[in-house]
């Protein structure tokens, strides 16, 4: 059944996002259209607001409103341990557990031959700029642990570690409330690899 050419467009639109399939995009487009017309207006306005007013850190390339973001800005943060992630959205869960209390830096992306990103195209220069011009004694890599993410961490390893940095990474292994016979191999073997003494 074709649809009407404002509710195919908006289809469109809303199966372009990042994973909304054509299902998803149907049901927030009947729920567009059943809402009322503010609610939907505060949504279009959220929208534009968040286009208009919200950039890159010029620290750290984390999201922000201001030049700083709200870490950069605040005082009580400790700003000798600097943790490295990929993109913003990994800033939030690592938030979340309340227990790093250092600054970020964000590379936008990681190093990926197979799609030609190399370190030119990261903030890897910066990220150095940086530690060469703030008293970091710790970088935490916190990329992802898939291919990218720690070819990424190798790269970064060595390029810090002649500063005399201490370097860490997560550390990665089994989640809690995780089963062992539902592990993947790669995951078991690292939970070996970083265990600690009770």
């Amino acid at each position: 059944m074709q649809s009407a050419p404002s509710i195919q467009k908006l289809l469109d639109e809303l199966e372009r996002l990042p994973g909304v399939g054509p299902k998803s995009a149907q049901r927030i487009a009947y729920w567009l259209l059943n809402t009322d017309k503010a609610t939907a207006l505060r949504l279009a306005e959220a929208i534009v607001e968040v286009k208009d007013t919200v950039h890159f850190c010029t620290r750290c390339f984390n999201y922000a409103e201001g030049e700083l973001c709200d870490i950069c800005a605040s005082g009580k943060r400790d700003a000798s341990v600097l943790c490295v992630v990929s993109e913003p959205r990994d800033i939030p869960p690592i938030e979340r557990t309340g227990v790093f209390q250092g600054v970020y830096h964000v590379l936008g992306g990681a190093l990926s031959p197979m799609e030609g990103i190399g370190p030119d195209d990261l903030h890897i220069a910066e990220l150095l700029k940086r530690l060469g011009s703030e008293d970091v004694h710790e970088v935490v890599l916190a990329t992802n642990p898939n291919i990218e993410g720690e070819t990424t961490a190798a790269y970064l390893a060595r390029l810090i570690k002649p500063l005399g940095i201490t370097v860490t990474r997560l550390a990665s292994g089994l989640p809690v409330g995780g089963d062992l016979e539902f592990a993947d191999e790669v995951t078991l073997g690292r939970a070996l690899e970083a265990r600690q003494p009770l």
